[in-house]
């Protein structure tokens, strides 16, 4: 993992380097008549520089460098956004007497987000991202200067590039070389230092960081430095040349989305959700200006917007004061949208992003500190809980990475409903306005039915996929797709000669698809059919204007209909993230299937098996006659604790037509057996011993000793009546739950007949409700049973196998010859001298077992194993059950 982490901090760091010689070169070559590097190109090589900057940061914010991560994305913003302003300006979409006023705007607000970056790494000691942040400041400086004077201003700017390559090239060969030879070679100062803040000592846990925050401050920056610019007189008025700048932040504010959800922070990810949405429509205001178009919304449904940025920001409250108050600035720059008669983003929006320009720079200082500090900036953390913890009937909901934690599926990201429900809300108010005589362009839709409704709810429906939210994500998938073509269609322009049947007949397959929705959202919730319903609705009325039949008002009452219902569910999202109670219900399936899986209670508890809290959860409910399903270094099972006979005979009994299929008894250790060790041979000991903790699994002869566990009438499920297996596994989680327990009794976790389960989303679909709670870890670490050796006959120097599995024969052979041997030295276990001279106990040990079982903790459900026979070595080398 380190070596990983160096060599994508050397991608970055040699990214930094490269496009800083590039920028180097230009300037130094070029003369106010001539540049040096043709627009075209300049732009060309700064987007393929920018990619890999992005790829870099994306990176290392996964791990554990939140500075390095913020600096690199933010260098990789300056890139993206300016390469396509010189691609733009060389390609004569934009006049080159206008380059001027498309950069100053941006390169101001990196001027300043550098600067404040720079500070960071100076509190931090940061030598290297200090010189590289000042540099880059400096840089822009310079170069807005040198936009008005080439001869003020070019030749500083490339003495500062000059110094960022450096820098920029002796540490990033530094990393290289060090993972080239795995860190036998390190150049002087060159080493990565893990800081503390969100992984060391502070205040914050691992979890509630969320590293790429400040990426989005610096875009919301720059956003409100483009806008702003005209109201300050810095710019004539917002351009085609500004799109670049305002597309980037909508883009890199979608990337902090998706790593928001990485780091299960719904609530952030929401926020740059939304934000980025109203990037795309100001960058989408400024393109029409270059066709002369001035873009209206004669219904003023930015207020819907204000509505969600308001609420939006009392729930972030929870997270600090300061956020939800930063967010509070957006509800007023949505109503400063909604006050003019034309959404242009001028007069009273502009003065508001004057404002979000300031608060953002403050709290970019803040936040990119705390995220590398242990010592913290308040910003009011504890004000939310201390409020609510006053009401009574309010119980906030604890959270951490696994607060999130899916039903089905192995998920690394949040619950994205929220910002789905949200956008359906955005979508559907925005096809209210009415074209009239207008063109389809000047009417402010697309961006907001193509971008909130489309693209956004793709990507809702892929996090809702990977959290195993199956009939969700196809619903929110249908719908983007839907909200695009139609807004594309309608408001795109593209509607033309399409209007009539062939445009019909594509509505009329969403509807067939929207009908299947609408079937499977009664096996999940009210909320749900009523969701899907009201979308039918929509649907329809997309189909009735297509054919030139839509009743006057449908449209909008429908809209209104299914905008009411999704707003409802936007709040029941919040308040289900927020608390435990109360909570907006969303209902139950109105239909439920009998059987396994079916539903017919809610589900168990499910808890992540990574956490000692969890495991004492289960441990608790074992202990109380519960049965659970757990992870091992295989497959998961279903175990129950052995001093509970009721438990035993439920775990038996959940599984279906078992009758010939008995459990197995499972111990943390071979202490365990401490009680019955005078039972049993020291030969068969030291075997046991040696041989654990492993996936082997060793069939004795079964004796009375088993009553010592305190099974009861539930022994007979116990193995045979002849033999019994038993194991002690090689997995932390499993071997601390029975710590915790005592011995177990265990079973595979599958009906009799199904394939083993390797997943703890398949507990859930093959047990049900039958089981009380589940363990959860994702992926089986092996898809491969254990190994089943036959050890009753082994005081004769015989053992055998009745399956190999995931531990090979040779092992096991090699393993008991090594015991063997120190048995013929005369090294005998110390605990079995004394019984040397007695006479056996219990002469039914040495009975040979004919009828034995499987090992069904793992294996796949099959027919009762035929005993051994030995070879003439004494050893068994046949495998007699073969591999599942």
């Amino acid at each position: 993992m380190a070596e990983l982490e160096s060599l994508h901090f050397s991608v970055g760091i040699l990214g930094i380097s490269g496009g800083s010689l590039l920028l180097l070169v230009n300037n130094y070559g070029s003369s106010p008549d001539k540049d040096f590097i043709p627009h075209t190109a300049l732009g060309v090589l700064l987007l393929i520089i920018a990619s890999l900057l992005a790829y870099s940061g994306v990176r290392r914010s996964l791990s554990q460098s939140q500075l390095f991560s913020s600096v690199c994305l933010t260098v990789s913003a300056l890139w993206c956004g300016s390469g396509l302003v010189y691609l733009l300006v060389g390609e004569g979409l934009v006049g080159t007497t206008e380059l001027r006023s498309s950069l100053v705007p941006g390169l101001a607000a990196f001027t300043l987000a550098f600067l404040i970056l720079a500070t960071v790494s100076v509190l931090q000691r940061e030598v290297v991202l200090l010189i590289i942040s000042l540099s880059i400041s400096l840089a822009c400086g310079h170069q807005i200067a040198g936009l008005s004077s080439p001869g003020f201003g070019q030749s500083a700017t490339a003495a500062c590039y000059l110094l960022v390559t450096l820098v920029g090239a002796y540490f990033g060969c530094g990393r290289l070389l060090s993972f080239i030879t795995q860190g036998r070679v390190e150049a002087p100062g060159t080493g990565l230092r893990r800081r503390a803040g969100c992984q060391g000592s502070g205040v914050r846990a691992p979890e509630d960081c969320n590293d790429v925050v400040p990426v989005g401050l610096v875009m919301n920056l720059l956003s409100a430095s483009v806008i702003a610019c005209p109201l300050l007189a810095v710019v004539p008025q917002l351009a085609p040349g500004h799109v670049p700048w305002l597309w980037t932040a909508a883009v890199f504010q979608l990337v902090v989305c998706v790593l928001s959800y990485r780091s299960m922070d719904s609530l952030t990810a929401t926020f740059y959700g939304f934000t980025s949405i109203l990037r795309f429509a100001e960058g989408y205001s400024a393109l029409l200006t270059a066709f002369s178009i001035h873009p209206s919304s004669p219904i003023p449904f930015p207020v819907v917007f204000a509505v969600l940025f308001f609420i939006l920001a009392l729930f972030s409250c929870q997270k600090s004061l300061a956020e939800g108050l930063y967010q509070l600035f957006y509800v007023a720059y949505t109503i400063a949208l909604a006050a003019q008669p034309y959404l242009s983003f001028q007069s009273g929006a502009q003065g508001v992003q004057v404002a979000i320009f300031v608060v953002s720079a403050v709290m970019l200082l803040v936040t990119s500190y705390n995220n590398v500090s242990a010592k913290r900036i308040p910003t009011g953390e504890g004000v939310f809980k201390a409020l609510v913890t006053r009401v009574s009937g309010l119980t906030l909901r604890p959270h951490d990475r696994h607060s999130q934690a899916p039903y089905l599926g192995y998920s690394r990201y949040a619950d994205a409903e929220v910002l789905g429900h949200a956008c359906s809300v955005l979508a559907v108010f925005s096809i209210t306005a009415s074209m009239g005589d207008r063109a389809p362009l000047g009417v402010l839709v697309l961006p907001w039915a193509v971008v909130a409704g489309g693209v956004l709810q793709l990507l809702v429906g892929s996090v809702a996929f990977s959290r195993g939210k199956t009939l969700e994500s196809m619903a929110f998938v249908l719908y983007g797709v839907m909200w695009s073509i139609w807004g594309l269609t309608r408001y795109g322009g593209l509607y033309g000669d399409t209007q009539g049947f062939n445009l019909a007949v594509g509505i009329i397959s969403f509807l067939l698809f929207n009908s299947l929705v609408t079937v499977g959202a009664l096996f999940l919730s009210v909320a749900w059919v009523v969701y899907a319903a009201a979308f039918h609705l929509i649907i329809i009325s997309f189909l009735l204007d297509a054919m030139g039949a839509l009743p006057y008002g449908y449209d909008i009452g429908v809209s209104i209909v299914f905008g009411l219902m999704s707003f409802y569910c936007f709040l029941s999202g919040l308040f289900s993230l927020t608390f435990l109670t109360p909570q907006l219900p969303l209902g139950r399936a109105l239909v439920r299937l009998s059987g396994t899986g079916g539903g017919g209670k809610d589900i168990c508890l499910h808890v992540p098996a990574r956490k000692a809290t969890a495991v004492h959860q289960i441990a608790e409910i074992m202990k109380s006659g519960g049965i659970c399903g757990m992870p091992t270094d295989t497959v998961y099972v279903l175990v129950a604790a052995c001093n509970r006979p009721d438990a035993v005979e439920k775990a038996y009994k959940c599984k279906q037509q078992a009758q010939d299929r008995p459990m197995s008894l499972w111990v943390s250790s071979i202490n365990q057996l401490e009680p019955v060790r005078s039972l049993l041979s020291a030969l068969l000991w030291d075997f046991m011993s040696a041989a654990w903790p492993s996936s082997i699994s060793i069939v004795i002869a079964r004796g009375p000793w088993m009553e010592m566990f305190g099974l009861g009438e539930s022994a007979k499920h116990i193995g045979t009546p002849q033999s019994i297996a038993i194991r002690n596994p090689n997995c932390a989680v499993a071997t601390h739950l029975i710590n915790l327990v005592g011995p177990i009794a265990v079973t595979s976790a599958n009906p009799t007949g199904e394939a083993d389960t390797t997943h703890h989303n398949q507990v859930y679909a093959k047990l049900g409700d039958k089981v009380d709670g589940v363990l959860c870890d994702g992926p089986s670490p092996e898809n491969i049973a254990s190994t089943v050796v036959d050890c009753t006959k082994i005081d004769s120097g015989h053992i055998g196998f009745f399956r190999v599995g995931l531990i090979p024969k040779s092992q096991v052979l090699q393993i008991f010859e090594e015991v063997q041997k120190r048995h013929s030295h005369g090294q005998i276990n110390p605990g079995f001298e004394a019984d040397l001279t007695e006479p056996d106990p219990n002469p039914n040990l040495t009975d040979p077992q004919r009828n034995t079982e499987e090992d069904n903790t793992e294996s796949t459900e099959s027919s009762t194993v035929p005993p051994p026979t030995q070879s003439p070595a004494n050893i068994d080398t046949s495998t007699l059950a073969t591999q599942p």
